[in-house]
């Protein structure tokens, strides 16, 4: 007896999950893309940590943490040795003589301006780069350092590689994500700190590890719930390190901002570093 099949008015049950399957994909896919587009809308119409009014609070929120002073542009002239194993720190964002970004530093102000006073120093950084050694540099150095920060030309470099090494690279990678201004300068204020290399604390690892928490906005994630996932790496990353285990510029200062919900990080500001109270108007 020959069977013959029955007509149906559709897929099979197999055939419809995988009709079922492939038309949610298809749907599901443009929200995604809609969301990050939404994001990137949002974080391009606010104004990014690029902005020159918004570049100056950064200068300032980080000058309170480094300096315990809002007056970042006297810092030129700052230079000591903190006791935590990178020799020298100076300069407005704290170029340190044992992790090469102050020999690129003098580098480039004696490529600017040959026989400066800091260019004999050259040999020295070279020899001292990743320790905490003074060899070479004493006792004359902090002197120096503070002579050639009279110089336009030195002031300029230090806001140069500043841009290009910090900067520059936090807020690009911020805007990636689909952070506004606050997410951007939490990326600044992080790499400042741990540099960007491959160590388990530094910038790049620290958001690694806040990528297995939460999802930023270029990824569909929520903003908020992403930058508080990533100060809590963060915190982490300070407290691996004695010198750094203070975590009020990000308790007190970064996430005031976040709970307030000042994504944009407009002012008025009020945070606390170290204990100290802070303004921006």
């Amino acid at each position: 007896m020959v069977h013959i099949s029955r007509p149906v008015d559709g897929p099979t049950s197999t055939s419809r999950r995988l009709f079922l399957a492939l038309t949610g994909a298809l749907v599901a896919a443009p929200l995604l893309d809609a969301r990050r587009a939404t994001a990137a809308t949002a974080a391009t119409a606010a104004k990014s940590l690029d902005d020159p009014a918004k570049k100056e609070i950064a200068m300032k929120l980080v000058s309170s943490a480094e300096n315990s002073s809002l007056d970042w542009k006297a810092q030129y002239r700052y230079i000591e040795d903190i006791g935590d194993g990178r020799g020298y720190t100076a300069g407005i964002i704290g170029f340190c003589s044992g992790t090469g970004d102050m020999l690129d530093l003098v580098q480039l102000y004696s490529d600017r301006r040959p026989g400066n006073v800091l260019a004999k120093y050259l040999p020295a950084l070279r020899e001292v780069d990743g320790t905490d050694s003074h060899s070479g540099l004493d006792p004359n150095y902090p002197k120096d350092w503070r002579k050639a920060a009279q110089d336009t030309a030195f002031q300029q470099a230090q806001n140069d590689e500043r841009d290009r090494v910090y900067f520059n690279p936090a807020v690009r990678q911020g805007k990636t994500d689909g952070l506004r201004a606050l997410g951007q300068f939490a990326y600044y204020d992080a790499i400042v700190m741990h540099g960007d290399g491959t160590d388990p604390t530094s910038f790049r690892n620290i958001r690694k590890r806040a990528l297995t928490k939460a999802k930023p906005p270029a990824q569909g994630g929520d903003e908020t719930a992403y930058l508080h996932a990533f100060l809590d790496a963060r915190v982490w990353a300070m407290k691996q390190e004695e010198a750094h285990s203070d975590t009020s510029r990000v308790d007190t200062a970064q996430r005031v901002f976040l709970r307030n919900g000042n994504l944009d990080l407009d002012p008025p500001l009020d945070w606390k570093v170290y204990g100290d109270s802070y303004h921006i108007g």
